[in-house]
Order: C-alpha cells, then structure tokens, then sequence
C-alpha cells in the first residue's frame, strides 16, 4: 500500500509525508537567500580587488547552494521560499553597519554568518528525510565549511 499524500504535505523519495524537511529545507534556503544578500553588498563596497575576488568566490558558492535547496523543496512539493525574510534584513543591515566600520569588521560579520549557517546546518540536519539528509551532508555541509574557512584565510590575509 503506497502512503497517502495530502493537498498540504508532500511525499519524499523515502515514501515518507515530508512536510517537516520542506519547512526545514526553506529555512536553509532562507539563510542562504540572505549569505547571497550579504556577499553581495560586502562585494559592492569591496577596496581591493583581491578581496572582492574571494568574496565572488563564496558568493557563487551560496548562489549554488540556493539553487539546490530550491530544486529540493520543489522535489518535495514544497514553494521555495521568495525571500530571505526577517533575517535576511537584519544580516543586511549588520553587514552595511560592519561595513561602515571597515573591512575587517565586515569580514568578521560575514565570518558571523558563515558560523551561525555551519550550526543551522548540524543542528538541524536530523530534520531532514533520508535523501534531504544526504543532500544536506553530502553536498551543502562540505561547501558550508569550505566558505567559512576561505573567509577566515582572507580575513588573516588583511592587514
């Protein structure tokens, strides 16, 4: 007997209703909507070419990353989300403070997202169904650490 899936729930590859690794999937794609935000403007303001080189670098990379959630929540039966919401506003408006502060203290802003994106992920991976889970570990994590650690190597880069 196959599972039954309701007009409001969707059915993963697993045969499992999905309806919590949808809502927990948009999450993911609402913190990467709004690490492209950020990237974005901390590119925008960028001094040296060098950096913002590094920051295109890791711009593609969450660019990529919201094309995967988005393609997955679709999978699913979900609408990918449209925006990045309240915390998309809110790292934007730390990332322009940080950037009226300096360099550094936007690239430590960023390295603030690039962390709290790395816990999200840990955290809330057991959310996920089995093919979401793989996804999140196999693909989205590696690339989560790799940005992360490219912006701590710039910022010990910078004067």
């Amino acid at each position: 007997m196959e599972p039954v899936a309701f007009a409001d729930e969707s059915v993963g590859l697993d045969g499992l209703i999905d309806d919590d690794s949808i809502e927990q999937l948009k999450s993911f794609c609402r913190g990467e909507m709004s690490a492209v935000e950020t990237y974005r403007q901390a590119i925008a303001a960028a001094r040296q070419g060098w950096v913002a080189h590094h920051l295109r670098l890791n711009l593609a990379s969450h660019e990529a990353r919201v094309k995967v959630l988005r393609r997955r929540i679709e999978e699913l039966g979900g609408d990918p989300p449209a925006s990045s919401g309240p915390w998309g506003a809110f790292a934007k408006a730390v990332e322009g403070t940080a950037l009226a502060l300096g360099h550094k203290t936007a690239l430590s802003a960023l390295a603030e997202g690039e962390e709290h994106g790395l816990k999200d992920y840990r955290n809330d991976i057991e959310e996920l169904d089995t093919e979401s889970h793989a996804l999140v570990r196999d693909v989205i994590l590696p690339q989560q650490v790799s940005t992360r650690r490219s912006l701590a190597d710039l910022k010990r880069q910078l004067p």
